[in-house]
C-alpha cells in the first residue's frame, strides 16, 4: 500500500506521437517522440513489438504518460517517460487514451 502524498508524486499527461520508428537492434522496443506541451518534445521507448503492436499504432495519436520518472538508458539512448497501459487478452497491453479534445499536455489527477 502507498499513500495518497505517495501516489500524488507520480505526475501524469497528455501526449501526442509526433513519430514513431523501430528501435535498430531490438526487437520490442519502439521509439517514441511524444509532444507533451513542453518547450521540447521527449523520447519515450516502448517495448511493445511482440504483442503485435507497429510504429504506425502510435503516430498522431494522444496517449497518457509518466513524466516524472528518471530518464532510463535504452541501448543509446535514454527514455524520458513511460506510456501509461493496462493488461488485456493474454496480457496484450492496452493503452490508455485520453478524450479526443483532451489537451496535449493536460494533467492526470
Amino acid at each position: 500500500m502507498i499513500t495518497i502524498d505517495q501516489f500524488k508524486q507520480v505526475e501524469m499527461a497528455v501526449g501526442m506521437v509526433m513519430t514513431a520508428v523501430n528501435q535498430e537492434g531490438s526487437e520490442k522496443l519502439i521509439k517514441l517522440t511524444v509532444d507533451l506541451g513542453e518547450e521540447n518534445p521527449r523520447t519515450i521507448y516502448t517495448a511493445v513489438r511482440p504483442f503485435g503492436y507497429t510504429p504506425e499504432d502510435f503516430i498522431n495519436k494522444k496517449f497518457i504518460f509518466v513524466t516524472n520518472l528518471e530518464p532510463k538508458k535504452i541501448m543509446d539512448d535514454y527514455s524520458q517517460g513511460m506510456i501509461m497501459a493496462v493488461d488485456g487478452p493474454d496480457n496484450r497491453p492496452v493503452f490508455l487514451l485520453p478524450a479526443a479534445d483532451v489537451a496535449i499536455g493536460a494533467r492526470v489527477r
